[in-house]
């Protein structure tokens, strides 16, 4: 599982469009976005940097949570 800190989301409109970009990145088997925590944690074998660039796409900053 790979958990990003996602910034930039201020309401559900943000987190639907965080998990559906998320979501259409290949490898990507289910995605949990959190508005309060600030966080998507994303299960499969999707390359970490292609996600943070799905995120950054959308307009939000992203980055690997260690």
């Amino acid at each position: 599982m790979t958990r990003l800190e996602v910034k930039g989301m201020t309401c559900m409109h943000c987190v639907a469009a965080v998990k559906k970009a998320l979501e259409a990145v290949p490898g990507v088997a289910r995605v949990e976005v959190s508005l309060e925590a600030g966080e998507a944690l994303v299960e499969g074998t999707a390359d970490p940097e292609a996600l943070m660039a799905a995120v950054k796409n959308e307009g939000y900053e992203a980055r690997v949570a260690g």
